[in-house]
């Protein structure tokens, strides 16, 4: 019933039938996240999950591990590309020590979730054990049921470590039972040869595991902690029925490893663009997602996300604030 209502709704706006596109889509889909012809949002958040990776000391990235903690220092002086944004569109943004190679501080404005320093490399053993999975998990559910309180209806999540896309395209092989090599993409900017090398590495990784099946193996055996706490915090969001934005390439195999957990999760999900990370379209056609930008954009951080943003807010301002043709007074189409 409701579905009818909102699309009627929709279709009885002053404009062409479909005129608005994909932001009619969207519209629809906040409407029944939020079971109204009226939805609103609410104190959006942008939370940024930091980890390094074990599989970095193979040469998968451009950049030096040390980066990782550089940029979460970046991000809590206000610096990246990400802090723009959310301060651009008023998005409140966090930032979540999920496990980085690094001892920060006392005083920082950091939540620390840190699990263990760096992720396990992968081609020696699993990225974490079966308690340090769990671990990383609960501590990204416990990021969102904080941010919860502060009565936001609308999060994002962005991320920062070394060598995520590689774990990233090794949970997307298996995931989806690819062949490595169409999951990998250069990344942070590999040349060729270093792309190639890459191919190498993670196509090693992937042939030592060859009985990992489930979502959660997979996220286990070849995940990054900033990816897992991701993970979780994606299904807390969920089960509070907050829309969720999901940002490139690696936020979006997170999401697609929650949902081959719980097919309903879905529902709740805002693909915000497509990366210029190779796999990143395949991705988004494997899930049936179309992303509401295409920027060739390739940063992380959730810098998607908070781009996206001011067109979730205009769908949802259009359904609350346009005219029907009823009350303008204009006629529609016989």
């Amino acid at each position: 019933m409701l579905a009818q209502q909102l699309q009627h709704t929709i279709d009885f706006k002053t404009k062409p039938l479909g005129a608005l596109g994909h932001l009619e889509h969207l519209a629809h889909k906040i409407g029944m996240v939020q079971k109204t012809v009226s939805p609103k949002l609410y104190n959006p958040h942008m939370v940024v999950f930091a980890a390094d990776h074990g599989i970095a000391a193979s040469g998968v990235s451009a950049y030096p591990q040390e980066v990782t903690y550089q940029m979460v220092m970046n991000f809590l002086g206000g610096g990246a590309a990400i802090n723009v944004f959310c301060r651009q569109h008023n998005i409140a943004i966090k930032i979540v020590d999920a496990g980085v190679n690094f001892d920060f501080p006392e005083g920082l404005e950091l939540i620390d979730k840190k699990v263990r320093k760096s992720s396990r490399n992968i081609l020696q053993e699993p990225a974490m054990t079966a308690v340090e999975y769990q671990k990383a998990l609960e501590n990204g559910r416990s990021v969102v049921s904080e941010i919860v309180k502060t009565g936001c209806n609308i999060i994002g999540f962005g991320e920062m470590g070394i060598g995520n896309t590689s774990a990233s395209s090794l949970m997307m092989s298996k995931l989806f039972d690819l062949p490595v090599v169409s999951c990998v993409g250069r990344g942070t900017g590999l040349n060729d040869t270093q792309l190639l090398h890459k191919i190498q590495i993670l196509s090693e990784a992937i042939e030592k595991y060859p009985d990992v099946k489930t979502a959660d193996e997979i996220a286990q055996t070849f995940g990054g902690l900033e990816i897992v706490q991701m993970m979780g915090a994606m299904e807390e969001a969920y089960q509070q029925n907050m829309l969720i934005m999901i940002d490139g390439f690696i936020a979006s195999v997170a999401a697609a490893t929650v949902w081959k957990k719980n097919l309903q999760i879905m529902d709740n999900f805002i693909f915000c663009h497509v990366s210029d990370e190779n796999a990143h379209q395949t991705l988004l056609e494997l899930l049936g997602q179309k992303a509401l930008l295409n920027l060739n954009l390739r940063l992380g951080e959730g810098t998607g996300c908070a781009l996206a943003y001011p067109l979730i807010q205009s769908a949802v301002n259009f359904l609350n604030e346009m005219s029907s043709f009823e009350d303008a007074h204009v006629s529609n189409k016989e």
